[in-house]
């Protein structure tokens, strides 16, 4: 258990609550989390769905006319050919981490992983016994992982890589040339499974969404993270899936068994519905992320010592406070113990997130503007 580590923007979300419960005001910028209502149609399918009966224990790895149904959006959407076989539903995208490393990797084995990246990256490696292998995200190279750097330290023992894009926090986005670079460097090793963590594949601001199986070959070696969470503001509803070849299919499953036994059966009835139904209220979402986005990265940009790079996808700001000579740890109590803005440290992604910030403007745009005038306040003070 010491090995395993957490999940920092939950301490962060309770220390806020707390202050709340003293009568504080504090703006929530910690949390990854859409602050729209999940879509309607969704909402009534769950509710048909229950009173259907969808109430019991399902197959492990999904109610067959579910996976059915991601196995087309997936297809459709990555361009490839996916059977209902290869798909795994779990109780959110988080499993899929921990099912496909516990699965995949051995004891003193190696994984390479973003850095900063989403904490179970590391963590998860960390518990299995593995050696963990850091890929640096810089902020010269726009936050994209450097395919380059990867193939560098791409050994023998290499049995995982895992990439996000959009990624978590610095909203970076790999290029088509970047994915096919990854693409060749393991073309020949039978032995390596990429873990391509794709649950912002949505929200995109820039271009299109490229996912590593569009290239030949990559498919057989390429487990698909996806969910819906973000895309449709699911997160209570706890509803993500992996798509996998299937003998790993297999194995995901007799851990969903030895685990969580299934998914809620009318959650993943609702997920039907958000995979076929209409799509306006998605779009929406990310309509108003993206007016965020100018909001709060523009004013960041205002605050002295602040300097802010605009994220091609996902909903975070992740600014550069290296000029205010403040770690990103004391920074972040500072700004949530003194003016209420609860943010989260780049060290809570890893080493490499030393000397930013992660933003969420999963906010109102007036929350977004009130936060931005404390933060510049509370900065100019230090």
């Amino acid at each position: 258990m010491e090995n395993l580590g957490t999940e920092t923007a939950f301490e962060v979300l309770a220390k806020a609550k707390a202050l709340e419960k003293q009568g504080k005001h504090i703006i929530h910028l910690e949390i990854g989390e859409p602050d729209f209502d999940t879509p309607k149609n969704i909402k009534e399918a769950a509710v048909k769905a229950m009173n259907a009966g969808y109430t019991h224990y399902t197959p492990a790895a999904g109610i067959p006319e579910f996976r059915e149904a991601i196995a087309e959006y997936i297809s459709k959407t990555r361009k490839i050919d996916v059977a209902p076989e290869e798909v795994v539903v779990t109780p959110g995208a988080k499993p899929i981490i921990f099912f496909s490393i516990l699965a995949y990797v051995n004891p003193g084995e190696e994984v390479l992983y973003v850095n900063p990246g989403f904490p179970m990256y590391e963590s998860v490696t960390n518990f299995v016994g593995a050696k963990t292998v850091p890929i640096p995200l810089l902020e010269e190279n726009d936050f994209r992982a450097d395919p380059e750097y990867i193939k560098s330290k791409i050994t023998k023992k290499t049995r995982m890589i895992i990439i996000n894009s959009p990624e978590n926090p610095t909203g970076g986005v790999l290029t088509k040339d970047d994915l096919k670079i990854i693409a060749d460097s393991i073309a020949n090793r039978d032995d390596i499974q990429v873990l391509s963590d794709e649950i912002y594949s949505r929200i995109i601001y820039e271009g299109t969404h490229h996912s590593l199986t569009q290239f030949p070959g990559m498919k057989e070696k390429t487990i698909i993270l996806d969910g819906f969470s973000k895309t449709y503001a699911m997160t209570g509803w706890r509803l993500g899936y992996g798509v996998m070849q299937k003998d790993l299919a297999q194995k995901v499953t007799q851990l969903m068994i030895n685990s969580n036994s299934c998914t809620s059966a009318f959650t993943q009835m609702a997920g039907i519905e958000a995979l076929r139904g209409p799509q306006d209220e998605a779009e929406k979402m990310v309509a108003e992320f993206k007016r965020r986005r100018e909001v709060i990265v523009d004013g960041l940009n205002k605050i002295r010592n602040f300097s802010c790079k605009k994220p091609h996808g996902a909903f975070y700001a992740f600014p550069n406070i290296k000029k205010t000579g403040k770690t990103g740890k004391e920074l972040s109590d500072y700004l949530l113990n003194t003016v209420g803005v609860a943010t989260l440290s780049g060290t809570a992604f890893g080493k490499y997130g030393e000397g930013y910030l992660r933003l969420s403007f999963a906010n109102s745009i007036e929350n977004i503007k009130t936060a931005l005038t404390r933060i510049g306040e509370a900065v100019e003070k230090l």
